[in-house]
């Protein structure tokens, strides 16, 4: 792949590389406890937790910040990462907005520049998606996610948490709700 972190454009967001400088803006965004409350990792509101994650996010080399391109404002992130996929794959994951772009179509957008983008290099994208998180199951169906028989174990919270893992490939992306 030429850069795990990209900078993609869309009419409802843009996606650039995560900076050392966006902590204030992005942990504005992810200290909204709600925004975790069935995510298996529920505690990432908290500073601390957070701070974690966003250092893991700029070690990881493909996390990006999402920005409402009408007000300029970060809203969200995701992260590209091959540590967990297997050849031919590259996992995209770690994705959070706030709460005002859920339900529309900013996610799909998210997710289509994205998957596009890893599916210029790779045969398929993964997603890894805690069991229970039943929101994030539903917005990976929506956007043409098919779910496998292939499973991972993480620790959240102080839990082991089962992931289930959806595929899109370029087949099913461009015949899926994300074609354009």
């Amino acid at each position: 792949m030429q850069t795990l972190q990209p900078t993609l454009l869309h009419p409802l967001v843009k996606l650039r590389p995560l900076h050392v400088d966006d902590w204030a803006a992005l942990y504005a965004v992810a200290s909204d406890p709600l925004i975790w409350a069935v995510h298996p990792a529920h505690d990432r509101w908290q500073e601390p937790v957070f701070r974690r994650f966003f250092d893991d996010a700029l070690a990881s080399g493909g996390a990006l910040v999402a920005i409402d391109p009408a007000t300029n404002n970060l809203i969200g992130s995701s992260r590209f990462d091959r540590t967990r996929a297997e050849p031919g794959e590259i996992e995209i994951g770690w994705t959070f907005l706030a709460r005002r772009y859920w339900g529309g179509p900013t996610n799909a957008a998210l997710k289509s520049l994205m998957i596009g983008y890893a599916l210029t290099q790779f045969d398929r994208v993964i997603f890894l998606v805690g069991e229970t998180n039943l929101r994030s199951r539903r917005a990976m169906e929506k956007i043409g996610g098919l779910l496998t028989n292939r499973e991972h174990f993480a620790e959240n919270a102080g839990t082991m948490v089962r992931h289930v893992i959806y595929t899109i490939d370029r087949a099913s992306f461009a015949s899926g709700p994300l074609a354009v």
